[in-house]
């Protein structure tokens, strides 16, 4: 078999790119040119402004807006695309490049994801009506791209969960669960037929014209829950195109709003919230307690990382209060593809207490999520 190692000389290349031109990098002795140079420069532009050959690695990415456009023109020539949005991420958190996309030239130039819209929401009250239409469209794109990820697994995955969940003692043939009849009736196992008597059928329930299920997705939308609120916009949406079920979507700091009338468009819900400010968990709750008309049918999504800037007691007895009537609870501590989330262990362990564990859900398991809650199943939840 022919070996696939890298020879000497690309190892040497690569080292020399990681370590850019500190000293110690000086060691591999290797000189960069054309394309590999112009890497370097985009990467010492970001990371570091080391010297090489008597040269600045990088000169920097400075404060101009046409200076940042032809980096980011760069970046997406010589790096694939993930790379590209770890790189914008890190220009913006390292040298505090957010403002400059407020100007459209730089909206026109990114890489649009999920982090990118997470900061343009962060932005909204203070961008300018010049710049408002190009961050819509850069909203627009990453929803849409999210929305055909998403909507169909959604959609039938819940359609199934809510047959499911609607049982029928007297089921016509074409609906009947053969899996639980059988359960059911294993008592009448007849061993010198082998076979067992359906003494009682179990079916699924016809699929019902009228609205089947409540939910309600309460967002957190405080700044470090950027992700889980654009992720959650879009699942709103994909659930209030279902006749079957009943949606309301409620974001809160220490303020509430429902933007439940502008589930038809996530981008309306997206500008809709304002990330940033404090927390009252409690504040958000009772306005979804409050409109809560049919328990036993309904699910409740708390989407928050916990971090209780209300009355926490408060919080706790509206969660056992809404369990008790009969909601599922669901209490999730981020919606993204993000690793563990920073929370309150605290308050997490004492909603686990009233059995209502507090995980991290992928937007890929977010759907398993949701109809093992309808059909009263046990959560899928991860592990940690």
């Amino acid at each position: 078999m022919t070996s696939m190692q890298p020879s000497a000389d690309e190892r040497l290349r690569r080292w020399r790119l990681v370590l850019g031109g500190e000293p110690g990098a000086e060691g591999t002795r290797c000189a960069l040119t054309g394309q590999d140079a112009a890497m370097d420069g985009a990467l010492g532009a970001l990371y570091g402004g080391a010297k090489s050959g008597g040269k600045d690695r990088g000169a920097g990415l400075g404060a101009s807006a046409p200076s940042v456009a032809r980096w980011l023109g760069n970046i997406r020539t010589y790096f694939p695309s993930s790379v590209v949005q770890v790189m914008q991420r890190d220009a913006i958190e390292r040298l505090g490049l957010a403002t400059l996309l407020l100007e459209p030239e730089m909206l026109e130039a990114v890489e649009a994801d999920v982090h990118l819209v997470g900061t343009l929401l962060s932005l909204n009250k203070a961008m300018p009506e010049t710049t408002r239409e190009t961050a819509r469209a850069v909203v627009r794109k990453v929803v849409e791209d999210l929305e055909k990820r998403l909507a169909t697994r959604t959609r039938a995955t819940l359609t199934g969960a809510l047959d499911r969940s609607a049982r029928v003692s007297r089921p016509r043939h074409r609906d009947i669960d053969w899996d639980r009849t059988i359960r059911a009736n294993l008592k009448n196992y007849l061993p010198e037929y082998n076979t067992v008597v359906p003494e009682r059928l179990v079916g699924y329930g016809r699929a019902a014209r009228g609205v089947k299920k409540d939910v309600v997705l309460c967002i957190d939308q405080s700044g470090s829950m950027a992700a889980s609120v654009v992720y959650a916009s879009v699942f709103g949406a994909v659930l209030a195109s279902m006749r079957s079920i009943a949606t309301r979507l409620v974001v809160f700091d220490t303020a509430v709003v429902d933007l439940t009338d502008q589930l038809d468009d996530p981008v309306d819900v997206l500008f809709g919230t304002q990330l940033g400010g404090g927390t009252d968990i409690n504040r958000a709750l009772a306005y979804c307690q409050s409109q809560i008309t049919r328990p036993a049918d309904t699910v409740v999504v708390l989407i928050s990382d916990l971090y209780e800037g209300g009355i926490r007691d408060e919080m706790l007895k509206r969660v056992a209060a809404m369990k008790a009537s009969g909601v599922q609870f669901v209490a999730l501590l981020a919606l993204s593809d993000e690793g563990a989330p920073a929370y309150d262990r605290e308050h997490a362990a004492a909603l686990a207490a009233l059995g209502a564990p507090a995980f991290a859900c992928t937007p890929d398991l977010f759907p398993e999520v949701m109809a093992a809650a309808i059909e009263r199943r046990p959560l899928p939840i991860p592990e940690a």
